[in-house]
């Protein structure tokens, strides 16, 4: 008798703990996922050790905008994610003139960068070569464009590759909050 509930009890153990990690797995492979920033590339809105949940439904019903601080597999081999803002998207011209962003045709205004900060021109971008984005594929860089590896050295990323969009940080507890897109209406 003590046997057969004991069973019964270790039993009942395991199917909350399966159904926990069903759950959990769903959450993560599915709906949003845990990341930590690494680096400085994105200050100083986004400092080295944070944590940051990341939404993975949004552009699976939408596109990416302009502005989105998005996660995505880093270039060449996907080994790795970055995390970098989507400058250029489906349809736009791109050029990086004197330390200045050039979209469509104008210097596009940046709130999210500080006053002294410089584009240069990497290996992808380069000074006065305007380019085009072409469908499903997307221009990004860091905030901290003077210590950041992105869309001026390894080019475009394909939608693909972007595993969701920055949505909420949620460590360190003083910074925990949604992440907005400045250059959203």
């Amino acid at each position: 008798m003590l046997v057969k509930r004991l069973g019964a009890f270790f039993l009942d153990i395991l199917q909350v703990i399966v159904f926990a990690v069903s759950i959990f797995l769903f959450i993560y492979l599915l709906i949003m996922q845990p990341h930590k920033i690494k680096g400085s590339s994105m200050e100083p809105d986004f400092h080295d050790g944070e944590f940051l949940l990341t939404d993975k439904v949004t552009y699976r019903f939408g596109e990416p905008k302009r502005g989105d601080v998005v996660v995505f597999k880093a270039p060449p081999d996907d080994s790795d994610e970055f995390i970098k803002r989507i400058i250029g998207i489906p349809g736009d011209t791109i050029d990086i003139k004197g330390g200045k962003v050039i979209l469509n045709g104008k210097e596009i205004s940046e709130p999210y960068l500080t006053s002294d900060t410089f584009t240069s021109s990497g290996v992808f971008a380069k000074e006065d070569v305007p380019f085009t984005v072409p469908t499903d594929f997307y221009f990004v860089m860091g905030d901290n464009r003077e210590h950041s590896f992105d869309g001026r050295s390894f080019g475009l990323i394909n939608k693909s590759k972007i595993t969701g969009r920055a949505w909420v940080i949620y460590w360190p507890v003083s910074k925990m909050g949604v992440i907005k897109n400045p250059l959203s209406s």
